[in-house]
């Protein structure tokens, strides 16, 4: 068995946490956002939340793209950082910000035309549609500005600037609250997702002068002209397709999860809803500790190192499992109060934290799943572990929830819920362990040169 070199393992311990801790914060930021308009929109009643709820998951679908656009060129930005090409960095941005613009100007198109008959084709009830709807549209609206401040964001963490993409989206939610409190009250429902929308939107621009003009690596202020490179392309596609299917399978999952959980009423559907939103801040811990193994891995693969590109994959996914292992068991013991914060109703309450508690279990896996996934997309791997998670998902989850749900209510939809997450953690640990996409994209990048 070889000896551990902890004098050599501490520093890159010590780095990831250095680089784990601000996109931890940024990842709390976004969940304390749902937190607050979730609590502001309960506390106008069960419908109100149901409404919201009922179309959540339709929202992570349409990100689905968001998401991917900004795997498949930040993870590009960090590997030409990583072996000091910073003028190819900037080429693979200023083609993001195009490729970006157009995309999330379709979802939105997409999102406007769909917005009116969607909460019938979810199985919402009829009192909660209007509101569903109107949530939808500000939704629609938001989304090129949810794009580019996804993709500057992760261009920014890949340059190796945690910092401040966690500062502004603190910042987003204080301007969440301050725009809530205004147009809730005047609004309601439709109010909050006009006012998340407006943070958003400032952010967004402000994320991309942060990234485009004052980042060392990436300012394009004085850059050569660029021009449309197939490579990039080709690349961004590559890497970020499997992660646009990875996300659609995941949150079309949700939605055929909603559509299961809809007949069981109201109370169901806003109680899943904050259980959901609840559960959310426990696994931020590993999207951060995710993020910034995409950023470690995909730099040392740009710098040629395989080796040191697989010890980051390894340090990041222990770490990522223990911290959500920590988070979940505190969950356990305050999620009672969290409920009592997010809703007056105290049936929806009781039945968010049984099925809260039950998903809980699973945190560590899930966390092992979660950075192993960030590890690998820094080497360049998505298409199997997507496939993987597609599997997982679509055969697991939703197989056992058709068995569960008829018999168990919202609780069987759950225990669906925290068995799958096993299977995942399980399955992305054995990628993790088997991929030999660190050696090939080292040296890929290695014959670029």
């Amino acid at each position: 068995m070889k000896k551990i070199d902890w004098q050599q393992l501490l520093p890159q311990i010590r780095e990831v946490g250095r680089l784990s801790l601000p996109a931890i914060l940024t990842q709390i930021t976004t969940i304390v956002m749902q937190y607050i308009d979730s609590a502001m929109v309960g506390a106008l009643g069960a419908n109100a939340s149901a409404s919201i709820g009922l179309v959540s998951s339709s929202t992570w679908l349409m990100n689905s793209a968001v998401y991917a656009v900004s795997a498949g060129f930040s993870v590009q930005v960090a590997h030409r950082i990583g072996a000091g090409k910073d003028d190819a960095a900037k080429d693979v941005l200023r083609q993001g910000l195009v490729t970006a613009a157009l995309v999330s100007g379709v979802m939105c198109l997409i999102g406007l035309l769909i917005s009116g008959p969607l909460p019938m084709w979810l199985g919402g009830d009829a009192v909660i549609r209007a509101d569903a709807s109107a949530y939808f549209v500000a939704f629609a609206l938001t989304m090129p500005f949810f794009q580019l401040n996804n993709l500057c964001s992760s261009c920014l963490q890949c340059a190796g600037d945690m910092m401040t993409p966690s500062i502004l989206n603190a910042l987003m939610c204080v301007l969440d609250v301050g725009f809530n409190a205004l147009l809730i009250p005047r609004f309601g429902v439709l109010g909050a997702g006009i006012g998340t929308g407006l943070a958003c939107a400032v952010i967004g621009l402000v994320m991309c002068g942060m990234c485009c003009i004052r980042n060392k690596h990436l300012r394009l202020l004085h850059a050569a002209k660029g021009h449309y490179d197939r490579d990039i392309m080709r690349k961004a596609v590559t890497i970020g397709l499997p992660v646009a299917v990875q996300e659609a399978a995941l949150c079309g999952a949700m939605v055929v999860s909603t559509v299961i959980i809809a007949p069981l009423g109201a109370v169901a559907i806003a109680a899943n809803s904050f259980a959901v939103t609840a559960e959310s801040l426990c696994y931020m811990p590993g999207y951060g500790v995710g993020s910034a193994a995409t950023t470690l891995v995909g730099r040392s693969v740009g710098a040629g190192k395989p080796d040191l590109a697989k010890r980051y994959g390894y340090i990041c996914t222990v770490l990522g499992g223990g911290f959500m292992t920590l988070t979940g068991l505190i969950m356990m013991v305050v999620c009672p109060f969290i409920f009592a914060f997010l809703t007056p109703d105290p049936a929806v309450r009781e039945l968010a934290a049984t099925v809260l508690r039950i998903e809980l279990l699973a945190e560590p896996l899930f966390g092992v799943s979660i950075v192993a996934a960030g590890a690998l997309r820094g080497a360049g791997d998505t298409l199997v572990p997507s496939l993987l998670n597609l599997v997982s998902i679509w055969i697991v989850r939703l197989g056992l929830a058709l068995l569960l749900v008829p018999t168990m209510g919202l609780r069987g939809m759950w225990i669906a819920m925290a068995a799958e997450l096993c299977f995942r953690g399980l399955v992305m640990l054995v990628r993790q362990v088997t991929s030999k996409h660190y050696t090939l994209a080292a040296r890929a990048e290695h014959a670029a040169d």
